[in-house]
């Protein structure tokens, strides 16, 4: 019987040893979880640049677990994170000083004519949604549900830009907007004439402009009719937590779940309820809460994608620090954690989002995963 030489025993034993290694090393990169997608072998790896979108996505979400969300407590980063955004809280403080000063500077006084009044005698009639119901539910109800979502998740990051975005940016910039917009347009409200002359007898100058005998404070409401401020609010506030439940509960991703975008479209329904009441009570014209609506919605939406992917996105449950914090652990991990094959991190490495060229962080998580596949294929980092 042939035996085989020392030199084919040293060879076969190199090559076993080899193969152990690429395989060990393989498996650690790309192993995702069998219920989601599939598990790939060396022989695979040509093919791993054609996987599908969400399966990226799922080995992303692995990675978040294993990497431990929800770790990001208000005391173990919120010190951090209140200091990471000094400047927009000093901003959220102006926005506050402008916003006073508006409310008490007085409205432009437009001409109004004798021939204008037919469509400003409207009952003057007290409001179905008072002032300070504004703040109620487009303040206090949206920060009970970050609380709530943090509660469950533990993540700073996404309590803090909820709130600064939500409830700070959104509102002020939208109160703001508003109240600059009434002062310049100085529209009088449908209830003008009862605000005007409040024992119905009209009186006007030689130009036919009114002479106004009510209280100063109540004919300086009566030419702010233009855009509604509740109206605005009401969609700023709302319509940010209808985006951020949206994000948080995935609806739209692609399952079909109708209960989700019922319960997305309720803040948004009570904000139309809202408008519709400052119709019926005569303090607005139909066009003040269009404009207020649209206006308020558009600045929510703004505001909220200045903090947080769409609610479209794979990665729309989580504003974009908080992925920026995962990716700098794993950065630090790859530093720690080193292959023996040709001295390559280990983990799946995530380019810095301070160089994100594409905009949105949740795009660039998904679409980087196989640069570091690639790089085994061609034998280079």
């Amino acid at each position: 019987m042939t035996t085989m030489p020392l030199w084919d025993y040293g060879s076969l034993s190199c090559f076993k040893n080899f193969k152990s290694i690429f395989q060990d090393a393989t498996v650690n990169r790309l192993e995702i979880n069998a219920n989601t997608c599939q598990s790939f072998s060396p022989i695979d790896l040509p093919l791993l640049e054609n996987t599908s979108e969400e399966c990226k996505v799922k080995e992303v979400q692995m990675r978040v677990v294993r990497l431990g969300s929800g770790t990001h407590t208000v005391r173990s980063h919120g010190a951090t994170v209140a200091k990471t955004h000094m400047h927009d809280w000093l901003m959220v403080v102006l926005l506050v000083v402008i916003e006073v000063i508006l409310y008490l500077t007085p409205p432009f006084y437009r001409y109004v004519g004798k021939d204008m009044m037919t469509d400003l005698r409207y009952p003057l009639l007290d409001n179905t949604v008072p002032a300070w119901a504004v703040p109620m539910y487009a303040v206090l109800l949206p920060v009970v549900i970050f609380l709530v979502v943090y509660y469950r998740r533990r993540d700073v990051y996404d309590l803090h830009h909820a709130i600064l975005a939500g409830l700070l940016f959104s509102i002020l910039v939208t109160a703001v907007i508003t109240d600059s917009i009434k002062n310049a347009v100085g529209r009088p409200r449908p209830d003008f004439f009862w605000r005007c002359f409040p024992d119905g007898k009209d009186v006007y100058d030689h130009l036919g402009n009114v002479i106004c005998h009510g209280e100063k404070s109540i004919i300086k409401e009566g030419h702010k009719s233009f855009p509604s401020g509740h109206t605005s609010c009401s969609f700023a506030g709302l319509g940010f937590l209808s985006l951020y439940l949206s994000g948080k509960l995935k609806a739209f991703d692609c399952k079909g779940h109708v209960a989700k975008l019922c319960i997305v479209f309720l803040p948004i329904l009570a904000a139309c309820l809202v408008a519709i009441s400052r119709v019926d009570d005569y303090w607005h014209h139909w066009q003040d809460v269009f404009a207020g609506g649209l206006l308020g919605l558009v600045v929510a939406t703004f505001c909220y994608l200045q903090f947080f992917p769409p609610p479209y996105h794979p990665q729309g449950w989580g504003p974009y620090a908080y992925f920026q914090e995962l990716e700098s652990r794993a950065s630090a991990q790859t530093d720690a954690t080193v292959n023996p094959l040709n001295a390559w991190p280990m983990d799946s490495h995530v380019e810095n989002q301070g160089d994100d060229k594409n905009g949105f962080l949740g795009l660039n998580l998904a679409g980087d995963l196989t640069t570091t596949v690639e790089d085994v294929e061609s034998g280079r980092r």
